[in-house]
C-alpha cells in the first residue's frame, strides 16, 4: 500500500519528522515547503536526506493563488510556478498540489481559469512534472471537487489531474457525490483528513481541529467506498492539521496516522473487494465478547488486604491461588478480579511506578492470536515476560497509561487459564454472594490530549464504535469523556481525559503517576437486591445529598417509595429513549479509584453522564487537600 504523510502534519524539524513517518510504516511523504525553507542544508540535501530514510516524496504543497488572477499580476503567478517547479527538480519529486484560489482578486471564470491551467500543465510537460487541482470548500469559486473536476476535463491534458482530500470533499455539498464517476487514472492524489462536524469557518476548522480517520465525525468510509469505485490505485496521504499535533511527539502522530490509513483501508476493502489498492493481509478486527478478568498490583500487604476486605463486602469470593506465584483469584458470577503481590515482573514494576492499582485487563475474544497480529499491525506494542512451569502464554499488547491488554478466546487452552494456573481455595468466611454477574464497563484516565490517540487504539483492534464526546462537569474543572462500546455491547470503555490536574480524575492521574483505571462498573439484574447484601457484608456506600433526590421528583415521574428506595441505598438514577440506568458507588480509595454497581433496564446504552457531576462532588469530599503531600 502506497501511504504518505504531510510534513505539515507532524511538530519537529525536517529530520525528526522523518525519523517519526520512517519507523513507523509510511512510504512516503508530502513535503511541506516551509520545511524545505527551515531546512540547514540545500533542497538537494533535503531530498536525498528524504531518500536516505527509505521514503518517497509523493507530493510537493502548497502553491496557493494562482489561477484567474488579473493580468497585472498572471506573469507573477507563472514565474512563482517556474521557481516551484526548480525547487521540485532539486527535491526530485514530480507531483505539485495546487489549491484552487481564495484570492479576492481572482476571477471566477472558468475559461480563464483553464486557460491558465493549460499553460500551467505545458510547462509541467517541459519538467515531467503532474498537477494535483485540489478544490478547497472556503474557495470563492472552485470550492469542490466537481467544479475542480470540470476544469481538469476542460484543460484535458495528460499533466493536470484531480486532487481529492476527504475534508474538502465531505464538507462541500453535494459532499462525496459523483466520485465514483471519475476515472481512476485522473487522480492524482487522495488525502485523507476527519474532522468533528461543528459550526464553524471551514478554514479554522480544518487548520485547528483537523483529526486522522476515525478519530473525527465525517463518513469516511463512504468517501473511500467511492474512490475504491474508480479503481483509483495511487497513494493515500495524510494531510491534517490540529493545535494539540503541533506540540505533540511527532512519534505518536506518526503512529496515529499510519494506524488510521490501515484501519481504513482494510475496513473499505472488506466491504470493496474490486478496491484496487493493496492493502497488506490481516486479521479483521475482533470482536470482543466481554472482559474477563482485571489484575490489581499491589506489594503492601496493607493495601492488598483492603483489597480482599472491599471484594469480600462486595460478594466476592476467594476461589483460588496461582499455582508458583502470589497472585489470587476472587470471582463473583463472570467477574475474576486477580490481586497479584509479586515482588518482581510485571505487576511489580507496575506496582513501583504507579502504586495499588489495577495494571492488566483480559478481553475475551473469538480468536486470541489473530487479534493479537491485528493489534501489531496496527502498531501496538506487543508484550512477552518469562513463562514460568505450568503457566499459559497468553497475548498481550501494552494498553493505556504502560498497562497490559491480555487476549483470551475460548478455543484453545487460554480459555482453561483459571483451572490450569490456579489451585482451588476455599473461605472459612465466605461472603454471600450480591448478584453481580459481568463488568460492565472500565473507566480509564488520561490527559486530554491523549483521547484521540487511545480511541483510535480501541476502534483499530476491535469491532466497536465510539459515541460523541461529552463534557462533565468537576467543581475543579471539565472532564471530557468518550465512550467505546463493542457492537454488541460486551465491552465497553469509557475514556476520560483532564486538563487540569485540579478535577477528580486529574489529580488521580497525577497522584498515581498515570494509573490508567480509575473505576470499574459491574452489572447486576437487580441492584436494589445487590445493595442490600453488599451492606450486610460491610460495604459502604458513597453518600449522596437529599437535594439530588429532591431533583429527581422534579425531572423524572418516578413513584415516591422508589425514590426512597434510592435513597436509602444511595443509588442514582437516569433514563433515556432506551431505557432506565441505576448506579451507585463505593467510596474512592487508593487516591481516587471506585467502583460503581449499576442496573440497565430496556436498551439503555449510556452511562449516567447526567449523575456524573453529583458523584464527583460527593467523592471530591474524600480528596487530599491540593498541595498535602501523599507521604
Amino acid at each position: 500500500m502506497k501511504t504518505s504523510i504531510a510534513t505539515v502534519s507532524l511538530a519537529g524539524d525536517l529530520e525528526e519528522k522523518l525519523a517519526a513517518i520512517a519507523k513507523t510504516g509510511f512510504n512516503g511523504i508530502e513535503v511541506y515547503e516551509q520545511d524545505i525553507i527551515g531546512f540547514e542544508g540545500t533542497a538537494r540535501q533535503a531530498g536525498n536526506l528524504v531518500r536516505d530514510y527509505g521514503l518517497s516524496i509523493t507530493l510537493f504543497q502548497p502553491f496557493r493563488n494562482f489561477e484567474g488572477m488579473p493580468e497585472n499580476q498572471r506573469s507573477n503567478s507563472f514565474d512563482r510556478a517556474r521557481r516551484k517547479f526548480d525547487l521540485m527538480g532539486e527535491l526530485q519529486t514530480g507531483l505539485l498540489l495546487v489549491g484552487s484560489s481564495v484570492s479576492g482578486e481572482a476571477s471566477g471564470d472558468v475559461e480563464r481559469i483553464a486557460d491558465d491551467f493549460n499553460q500551467l500543465a505545458e510547462l509541467a510537460k517541459e519538467r515531467s512534472i503532474q498537477i494535483a487541482y485540489l478544490g478547497l470548500a472556503w474557495a470563492p469559486y472552485i470550492n469542490d471537487h466537481l467544479k475542480a473536476w470540470e476544469i481538469v476535463q476542460k484543460v484535458d491534458h495528460p499533466c493536470l489531474g484531480l486532487g481529492l482530500n476527504s475534508f474538502h470533499s465531505m464538507m462541500a455539498k453535494p459532499a462525496s457525490q459523483a466520485i465514483d464517476e471519475i476515472p481512476g487514472d485522473r487522480i492524482f492524489l487522495v488525502q485523507l483528513a476527519d474532522a468533528p462536524v461543528i459550526d464553524m469557518d471551514l478554514r479554522y476548522l480544518s487548520k485547528h481541529f483537523g483529526s486522522m480517520p476515525g478519530q473525527g465525525d465525517l463518513d469516511l468510509e463512504q468517501f473511500m467506498r467511492k474512490i475504491a469505485a474508480t479503481g483509483y490505485s495511487g497513494p493515500l496521504s495524510l494531510n491534517v492539521t490540529n493545535d494539540k499535533f503541533s506540540s505533540a511527539n511527532p512519534r505518536t502522530i506518526a503512529v496515529d496516522g499510519y494506524r488510521s490509513l490501515l484501519n481504513l483501508a482494510d475496513h473499505v476493502r472488506r466491504l470493496e473487494p474490486a478496491f484496487a489498492i493493496e492493502i497488506p493481509d490481516i486479521p479483521d478486527r475482533a470482536e470482543a465478547r466481554g472482559f474477563e478478568f482485571i489484575e490489581f498490583t499491589s506489594n503492601d500487604k496493607n493495601e492488598a488486604r483492603i483489597i480482599g476486605t472491599m471484594l469480600h463486602a462486595m460478594g466476592f469470593a476467594y476461589v483460588g491461588h496461582h499455582i508458583s506465584k502470589a497472585v489470587g483469584l476472587w470471582r463473583q458470577g463472570n467477574i475474576n478480579i486477580v490481586i497479584n503481590t509479586e515482588s518482581e515482573g510485571f505487576a511489580y514494576s507496575a506496582y513501583i511506578m504507579h502504586g495499588t492499582s489495577i495494571c492488566d485487563i483480559g478481553v475475551q475474544v473469538d480468536d486470541a492470536l489473530a487479534t493479537l497480529r491485528r493489534a501489531r499491525a496496527m502498531g501496538a506494542k506487543t508484550f512477552h515476560q518469562p513463562v514460568g512451569a505450568g503457566e499459559l502464554n497468553i497475548p498481550a499488547i501494552r494498553g493505556v497509561g504502560g498497562s497490559l491488554l491480555h487476549f483470551i478466546d475460548a478455543k484453545t487452552d487460554l480459555g482453561k487459564v483459571w483451572e490450569i494456573e490456579f489451585t482451588p481455595q476455599k473461605q472459612e468466611n465466605e461472603p454471600e454472594a450480591a448478584g453481580l454477574d459481568h463488568i460492565d464497563h472500565i473507566a480509564q484516565t488520561m490527559n486530554y490530549e491523549e483521547m484521540l490517540s487511545w480511541t483510535l487504539f480501541y476502534t483499530s483492534i476491535f469491532k466497536s464504535h465510539k459515541s460523541a464526546m461529552i463534557d462533565v462537569a468537576d467543581p475543579s474543572g471539565l472532564v471530557h469523556s468518550q465512550a467505546i462500546s463493542s457492537n454488541h455491547g460486551d465491552m465497553r470503555i469509557t475514556l476520560n481525559g483532564s486538563e487540569t490536574h485540579r478535577t477528580f480524575a486529574g489529580q488521580f492521574l497525577a497522584d498515581n503517576f498515570g494509573a490508567p483505571v480509575q473505576h470499574v462498573a459491574m452489572a447486576s439484574n437487580d441492584i436494589f437486591k445487590s445493595a442490600a447484601i453488599m451492606q450486610k457484608n460491610g460495604f459502604v456506600s458513597l453518600e449522596m445529598p437529599a437535594n439530588y433526590y429532591d431533583d429527581l421528583k422534579s425531572r423524572f415521574d418516578l413513584e415516591k417509595e422508589l425514590i426512597e428506595k434510592m435513597q436509602a441505598a444511595n443509588i442514582l438514577y437516569d433514563r433515556d429513549e432506551g431505557g432506565e440506568y441505576f448506579q451507585f458507588y463505593s467510596q474512592p480509595f487508593f487516591s481516587g479509584f471506585f467502583f460503581e454497581i449499576l442496573q440497565r433496564k430496556g436498551d439503555y446504552s449510556g452511562f449516567g453522564a447526567r449523575n456524573a457531576q453529583f458523584r464527583i462532588a460527593a467523592q471530591k469530599k474524600y480528596q487530599r487537600i491540593s498541595g498535602i503531600p501523599l507521604c
